[in-house]
């Protein structure tokens, strides 16, 4: 199959994204129809991609007021109309490799999917090497054969029928530069939004995941997804998930603690003190 204009959809969602919105189009040039839906940015984003449409780039510019993850990226898949449908993020970047290897993954007809990997930029490093890649995930497959969990608030993932492969060459380069303050701001908000999922699924506190889940978190990414060849950036950046992990678990038992012990001065029993 040609490199040029292939049958996929790339789909966004985006707010306030002019720093890295453009990269991210221009990686997907190559998708016969790339819809991008924005849901009320106040700087130059609408600016940019209206720039990029009047280039000639096959881009759809959707408003839609904000749903949630899990259900705004339902709806950018809605309007796909291509035969396959690709879902990228606005920080994300299609690299070299993988952009060389896209038509080929369209051509295997018993294939309904691709699990595609990420390479983190990391501040103080830059991209990670591509040993130390991301696991995988859902992110290219035939129309009508993946949808995303519209009651997802947060870490929404697509959910592919049929056959799923990985993409072994190449993935996405996921260009997040926050810095670190901002980071656990994003990670803190992101840990409220799990906790939340987690008991409105009926999934009770575990009070030892507040001590398992942290370092078992940094490991699995340290060793096991190779952040190790990072030096110390690589540390952070694992350690940073570490507490996150623990936050969410913290916030699940705190949540059912309060509901035991009412958030009420004591007036009474003082005199001990």
């Amino acid at each position: 199959m040609s490199q040029s204009t292939l049958p996929v959809s790339a789909f966004l969602i985006c707010q306030n994204e002019e720093k890295v919105i453009e990269r991210c189009i221009r990686s997907v040039a190559f998708c016969r129809e790339i819809v991008a839906v924005d849901s009320g940015s106040t700087d130059r984003t609408i600016e940019i991609l209206q720039a990029l449409r009047a280039e000639g780039l096959p881009l759809r510019i959707i408003h839609e007021p904000w749903r949630g993850f899990g259900a705004q990226k339902q709806f950018a898949l809605d309007h796909c109309t291509q035969d396959w449908c690709f879902s990228i993020d606005s920080d994300e970047r299609v690299s070299p490799r993988l952009s060389r290897a896209f038509a080929g993954l369209l051509d295997d007809p018993a294939v309904d999917g691709w699990r595609i990997t990420r390479y983190d930029y990391i501040n103080g490093y830059g991209y990670v090497p591509p040993a130390a890649r991301e696991r995988y995930h859902n992110r290219l497959f035939r129309r009508g054969k993946g949808r995303f969990d519209t009651d997802a608030l947060v870490h929404e993932g697509i959910l592919i029928e049929g056959k799923v492969r990985k993409a072994r060459e190449g993935g996405l380069l996921h260009y997040s530069p926050i810095p670190l303050h901002d980071q656990m701001l994003k990670e803190n908000r992101y840990s409220s939004l799990k906790a939340q999922m987690r008991r409105r699924d009926g999934k009770g506190a575990r009070p030892w995941k507040m001590i398992a889940s942290p370092p078992v978190f940094f490991l699995r990414w340290y060793l096991g997804h190779g952040m190790w060849r990072c030096g110390w950036p690589g540390f952070i950046h694992c350690a940073k998930g570490a507490v996150y992990s623990f936050l969410t678990e913290a916030k699940r038992y705190e949540a059912e603690a309060v509901e035991r012990v009412p958030v009420i001065e004591p007036v009474e029993g003082l005199d001990r003190y």
